[in-house]
């Protein structure tokens, strides 16, 4: 049952009402759900409800009633429960309902403090047995300070069963000199600092909206922790300072992310990969890039960490065939995981995999330059991957990215180094909520470079809508006309589709 799109947030002016609580609390009254609420990680039995307790002189535990109901006044209880939000998780709430039906819209709300929160929608995966389509969302990249929220205005109202957000929910960096959204905040880098930023980012009423629309699956990326960090490296710490500042990042997102007690890190520890079921149809990987990968090589003279753009034939270490994107732990257990009998293979995760040359148009063909951060940076792994892949024949597995700020499509070969090998997977790579891309001049460019890649384009912004059924995956390349403007028009800007049996991509 899709719950209908009348359920929604009621759309003002500028996009969105306000949060429901305001509409129940007195002008006197302290906000206490200001930063909404979130479900996410559906089974087909249960889920994750999560909220955060917001204003001044919270107790240090606070008793958070929750209901989970089949009608949007939650008067049909499925679930109701008492959690106890402490201040030592910032007052952030991670409720767990079991006992659910399989494949069905709820709705849910909290109460704590004499309020109630909004109310958001939510629902459960399918049966296992059970031929139900899926539609989703495809996003990542928001950075604050570089635009507004359009794309997640236009989203939330697009019925999605479920929302994927593959990194960087936040960004770690004071805000620029010529910001659409200014902020006071600084280089982010102490666990106050990333809770404050990731406050800044979920007060945005549109987000809110999405969080509200339909569970999300999610992973991080970079900007979680530091720029293009690297297992325990950054830019300018290492080693066990490094991890410290790790720690904090890794808590802040536990903290703020519809994710379950269980994957509550230790210390700079926590494990995001998990898979998803969504009934017979498909399954859902998720990856983690970031804690378990080999460090970056070729460094710029000076720099510890991070990455840079190289000549790849002056790069040897490139080549070696130890070097890992995921980690040798999660490249098996990847492994252990295709599933040879749904019909799709979905990999959420986190970068562009399809091979990018960033040398000029005009360069000779031997005079490649490679991004060392992507999966560009470790082609052993990759390769390791899609063979493995054409291996076994798992069947339509679809990469579905983000990270690149651009919209990038493309066919996935078993060695993308052979431009002989054959297509064995396809790619949807989305650009970015708000964050800013490459110039269109620029992946106009990589087009012309890199005959693989169906669709380039960094200077939109926006997400990709994903309708999937047993014949087919629609993919389309939702756009942001201005993204300095939070009422801003979004439309599709191209359209792909990937044939079950039928490897790559295809314009539709």
């Amino acid at each position: 049952m899709r719950l209908q799109r009348r359920h929604l947030l009621t759309l003002g002016a500028t996009g969105l009402a306000a949060p429901a609580f305001l509409r129940h609390a007195t002008a006197a009254d302290v906000p206490r759900f200001a930063l909404g609420v979130a479900s996410g990680q559906p089974l087909a039995d249960r889920l994750v409800l999560w909220t955060r307790l917001t204003g001044p002189d919270l107790p240090d535990t606070v008793p958070v009633d929750w209901v989970i109901a089949h009608d949007e006044a939650c008067t049909q209880v499925a679930a109701r429960g008492t959690e106890q939000a402490v201040a030592a998780d910032a007052h952030s709430v991670h409720a767990e309902p079991a006992g659910l039906a399989p494949g069905r819209g709820y709705f849910y709300r909290f109460n704590a403090l004499g309020q109630q929160s909004m109310t958001g929608r939510t629902r459960t995966a399918p049966a296992a047995d059970a031929d139900a389509p899926l539609r989703a969302v495809l996003a990542s990249c928001q950075r604050w300070d570089t635009g507004h929220y359009a794309a997640w205005r236009h989203a939330a109202q697009q019925g999605a069963d479920l929302v994927l957000f593959v990194g960087d929910y936040i960004d770690e960096y004071a805000a620029g000199k010529n910001a659409v959204r200014p902020h006071g905040g600084p280089l982010v880098r102490s666990l106050a600092q990333y809770r404050e930023r990731y406050a800044l980012h979920k007060g945005d009423p549109a987000l809110q909206a999405a969080h509200a629309a339909a569970p999300w699956l999610l992973v991080w990326d970079d900007h979680e922790v530091e720029n293009d960090y690297a297992n325990d490296r950054g830019q300018r710490l290492s080693g066990a300072d490094f991890l410290a500042q790790r720690a904090a990042g890794y808590q802040a997102w536990w903290e703020h992310m519809p994710v379950p007690k269980a994957m509550r890190p230790v210390g700079p520890d926590m494990r995001i990969h998990h898979r998803l079921d969504w009934g017979r149809l498909a399954r859902l990987h998720a990856l983690d890039s970031r804690q378990f990968r080999d460090h970056q090589v070729c460094l710029p003279f000076g720099r510890t960490g991070g990455s840079s753009v190289v000549d790849a034939a002056g790069c040897p270490a490139l080549k070696d065939p130890q070097r890992s994107l995921l980690g040798q732990a999660q490249e098996r257990w990847l492994s252990e995981g295709w599933d040879l009998q749904r019909r799709w293979n979905l990999l959420a995760q986190q970068t562009l995999m399809a091979p990018l040359d960033h040398a000029e148009p005009a360069a000779a063909p031997e005079a490649v330059r490679t991004w060392t951060d992507g999966w560009d940076g470790y082609p052993a792994a990759r390769r390791r991957l899609l063979g493995e892949v054409a291996g076994r024949r798992v069947p339509n597995v679809v990469a579905l990215g983000g990270d690149v700020h651009a919209h990038y499509v493309s066919a996935l070969q078993a060695d993308p180094a052979d431009a002989k090998s054959p297509v064995v997977a396809s790619e949807i790579c989305g650009t970015s909520i708000s964050s800013l891309g490459p110039e269109k001049k620029r992946t106009q460019a990589q087009l012309a470079r890199n005959p693989h890649l169906l669709h380039a384009r960094g200077d939109r912004r926006g997400y990709v809508l994903l309708n999937i059924d047993g014949q087919r995956l629609q993919a389309d390349l939702m756009a942001v006309a201005d993204a300095a403007d939070p009422a801003s028009a979004v439309g599709v800007d191209a359209r792909f589709v990937v044939e079950a049996g039928r490897p790559g991509p295809q314009r539709a």
